[in-house]
């Protein structure tokens, strides 16, 4: 039972500091939308602003479960993927600084870039020694490349 109670907690703590990300992000988002973003010339396939929440919410809960199976992984590639794993979670976040803080989609379009090389390559790490992280990043590499492909539309129509 003691060791159950330790890995609720850790999947908790893992699942808390991948939407933390999210937070920081959302603090930087908020202000924005009503202004900034509302004024720009945004492609026809762009969402509502009411959908990126509830995705967000939703992917950052897997981005957490998936640090939760990296984490309790023995496999040497643990370490080395923790370090490129936290990487990626500060250029998540700082892409909504970089967009909507900044108010810069073009170097926003270039960080976003950076985040999805780094993306894969962790996903590549994820598929040899922990297949169940591997696949609950598939939708958020999904999700990264509609962004990338939305960011890339927005600062070429602006």
């Amino acid at each position: 039972m003691k060791l159950l109670k330790i890995h609720v907690l850790t999947l908790v703590l893992c699942i808390f500091a991948a939407q933390s990300a999210g937070l920081i992000g959302a603090i930087f988002t908020f202000s924005a939308i009503d202004s900034w973003y509302l004024g720009l010339n945004k492609p026809f396939f762009n969402p509502p602003n009411w959908i990126f929440g509830p995705v967000w919410t939703i992917l950052y809960s897997l981005i957490g479960i998936s640090l939760y199976f990296v984490i309790i992984s023995k496999n040497k590639l643990r370490s080395k993927t923790l370090k490129l794993f936290f990487i990626h979670l500060v250029l998540n976040g700082l892409w909504s600084i970089i967009f909507f803080g900044l108010k810069n989609p073009a170097v926003a379009l270039m960080e976003i870039l950076i985040m999805w090389t780094t993306l894969i390559y962790l996903m590549y790490l994820f598929n040899r020694f922990e297949k169940r992280a591997f696949y609950l990043f598939i939708p958020y590499l999904l999700w990264v490349t509609f962004a990338s492909i939305l960011n890339l539309s927005i600062w070429y129509l602006n």
